[in-house]
C-alpha cells in the first residue's frame, strides 16, 4: 500500500520553518539509503520507471513539485508532491514514475535498503509477470 503522510513543522517566523523526519516515527523504517533528484531540465521527463521487490520509500518535494505515477496490479494512483511536509511512502511492488517535475524541484528519496540491482524490476512486462504470478 501507499500512503501520504504529513511530517511534523514548526514554523519559527521570520527564522523560516523547521521540518522534523525521525525514523520509525515520521519514517516507518529504517532509513539505510537517502538519495535526491533536481535539475531536471524538460517536463517532459520521466524517472523512476521501476518497482522493487523489498526495497520501501519516502519521496519527498523539498522544494518545488512533482507527480507520481504509481501503479500495483490494475490500480493507478497519481500524486502530486508541492510541500515540504507531504512525504508519499511507497512500498514494495509498486511500479513507480516520477514526472511533471518544476525547474526548481528536488526530490529527497530515503529508502529501506542499500542500493541493489537485483530489488529493481526495469522491464515492465516482468513486472506485470511477477505481480500476476502473486510473487
Amino acid at each position: 500500500m501507499h500512503s501520504l503522510l504529513e511530517a511534523s513543522k514548526y514554523d519559527q517566523q521570520a527564522r523560516g520553518t523547521l521540518v522534523v523526519l525521525e525514523e520509525q516515527e515520521t519514517i516507518p523504517f529504517q532509513i539505510k539509503r537517502v538519495f535526491y533528484i533536481y535539475g531536471v531540465q524538460n517536463k517532459e521527463i520521466r524517472r523512476g520507471g521501476h518497482a522493487h521487490y523489498k526495497t520501501r520509500q519516502a519521496l519527498i518535494a523539498i522544494t518545488g513539485s512533482c507527480s507520481i505515477s504509481l501503479m500495483i496490479g490494475d490500480k493507478e494512483y497519481q500524486v502530486e508532491l508541492n510541500k515540504p511536509d507531504r512525504i508519499l511512502l511507497v512500498e514494495p511492488d509498486y511500479w513507480h514514475e516520477m514526472y511533471d517535475f518544476s525547474e526548481d524541484c528536488i526530490l529527497l528519496v530515503l529508502a529501506s535498503e542499500p542500493y541493489q540491482s537485483n530489488d529493481y524490476i526495469h522491464d515492465f512486462k516482468e513486472y506485470k509477470s511477477h505481480y500476476q504470478d502473486g510473487d
